[in-house]
């Protein structure tokens, strides 16, 4: 689109609210208006509760040590929320095959730590409530005082510190993948703590690694952003009103530009979440192999995988997949049971010693999880620049659909202008015919139609001031967009 659509929009608007405004007695109109100017578009900030993130957008937490503490702290440092992945953290650690409870928890209060040694920003944690040391790591978490903790892989109600929690301030969001679990959530919280979490997660079938949905899903438009974020929306109106907070909705799964973000917030979510983009960065924590297999990877390459943890996942299918579907078994030793549902002996491998080899780069005995449009990724970049990039297209899609919406409305405004104009040479004609009637009423009293004639002049009159009213209302509803746009947005 031509970006100049706004500014021909908006410069319409100012001439006809000027010209309407000096024909009638609407000169406040003109004055609160005639300074304004076009807004910038830059980011919406992003808020949950007293935390503030300059940009709504939240790094996907990608576990077994892909978002550690240098994409999320870069992440942070660039305005949007960083967040450090808990599962399969231990694995950095060298006696994780000794003790791996251990060593996760030893890994995961390292790397908040050095997140916070390198940024000031917003750093999250992603904990999967189906891990059999859940617990432990969010309590580490809470002692590290990470800003806010991510919850997924299950639902996270029961047996939560949910006190200790609002003690250290950190916020909560469950990763949902309906309205329905929203709203389970929500109401055992209300029940159980009469509390509720801070914010949700809406994980859609485009993402990447595991998915909330059965296969039959992952295609149906009934489990796709467009349909199920204005509903997640809805089922947290309630709980907004009776905990008289803001319950921020956060989308992702497939969101990719700048101009996806500017769609998904268009839909009621506040911030998106992404994280294919951010392993395609310098600062992904994982090897170069790893974020080079995105740039390499086709579109027909990428597809569904049974994993051992029972779930479908959305991976590169390489060589290591097929061959585990078709009954090769490689040598591997469980470390332990990390997650109860894992059928690492039924699945011929094991999921997280399969993922930290292809996070150190050894991709043939391994593979790599990505999202849907993985295939679009072309170059690795700093993660400053693919901000700014996103930041250029979110601008891009909000020129153009306020250009449009203001562009339609200084049509109607026209059109009622119109009728107006039409209105007032009928109000004239009538006058005319009223006072050609009093003339002759007063020569000739009694033979002229003097009622009706001043009946129709009062409709017609009282028709025009109602549409005069219908023109002030409908240039006040167009600077409205405009001011509403400029209050929104914050410079980055």
């Amino acid at each position: 689109m031509n970006l100049s659509g706004i500014d021909s929009a908006l410069s319409n608007l100012r001439k006809l609210t000027e010209e309407f405004s000096q024909s009638l007695p609407f000169k406040g109109l003109w004055e609160t208006i005639r300074h304004l100017s076009a807004p910038n578009f830059t980011w919406p900030e992003l808020r949950i509760g007293n935390l503030v993130a300059r940009i709504p957008i939240v790094q996907g937490g990608m576990g077994v040590g892909i978002s550690l503490s240098g994409l999320a702290a870069a992440v942070a440092e660039a305005g949007g929320i960083g967040v450090i992945a808990a599962n399969g953290i231990g694995l950095l650690e060298k006696d994780y095959y000794q003790d791996g409870r251990a060593a996760n928890l030893r890994a995961l209060r390292k790397e908040i730590r050095k997140a916070r040694e390198k940024t000031e920003g917003v750093i999250g944690v992603n904990i999967m409530v189906a891990l059999d040391d859940f617990h432990q790591l969010l309590d580490v978490t809470i002692e590290e005082k990470a800003d806010i903790v991510f919850m997924g892989a299950g639902l996270p109600i029961k047996d939560l510190p949910v006190a200790k929690m609002r003690e250290s301030g950190i916020k909560v969001a469950p990763i949902v993948s309906s309205a329905r679990a929203t709203d389970m959530i929500f109401r055992m919280w209300k029940k159980i703590y009469q509390d509720v979490p801070d914010a949700v997660v809406f994980e859609g079938p485009m993402a990447g690694g595991h998915l909330g949905f059965t296969e039959e899903q992952l295609e149906d438009p009934n489990f796709q952003l467009e349909h199920l974020v204005p509903q997640i929306v809805d089922a947290l109106v309630p709980y907004e009103k009776e905990f008289g907070r803001s319950i921020p909705v956060i989308a992702g799964g497939g969101v990719y530009t700048g101009e996806d973000i500017h769609a998904v917030l268009s839909l009621g979510a506040s911030a998106v979440q992404m994280a294919t983009r951010f392993v395609a960065t310098d600062e992904c924590d994982a090897d170069q192999k790893f974020k080079q297999a995105y740039v390499d990877c086709t579109k027909e390459q990428i597809g569904i995988i049974k994993s051992p943890v029972g779930m479908p996942g959305r991976a590169i299918r390489n060589e290591f997949i097929i061959d585990a579907e078709n009954g090769k078994r490689p040598t591997f030793k469980c470390a332990w049971q990390c997650l109860a549902s894992c059928k690492a002996d039924d699945a011929n491998y094991c999921i997280s010693i399969a993922l930290n080899n292809a996070r150190r780069g050894n991709i043939n005995h391994g593979f790599v999880f990505v999202g849907a449009n993985a295939y679009r990724v072309n170059s690795i970049v700093p993660v400053a620049s693919l901000m700014n990039e996103l930041g250029e297209g979110y601008r891009v899609a909000a020129r153009e659909t306020i250009g449009q919406r203001l562009a339609g409305m200084v049509a109607k405004i026209q059109e009622l202008l119109r009728e107006q104009e039409g209105l007032g040479a009928r109000v004239k004609e009538i006058a005319l015919a009223y006072e050609k009637a009093l003339t002759s009423h007063i020569r000739d009293l009694g033979r002229v139609p003097l009622e009706q004639l001043r009946l129709q002049y009062e409709a017609v009159l009282a028709t025009l001031s109602d549409l005069q009213f219908q023109i002030a209302e409908a240039i006040a509803d167009s600077w409205a967009l405009v001011t509403q746009q400029r209050n929104m947005v914050k410079a980055v």
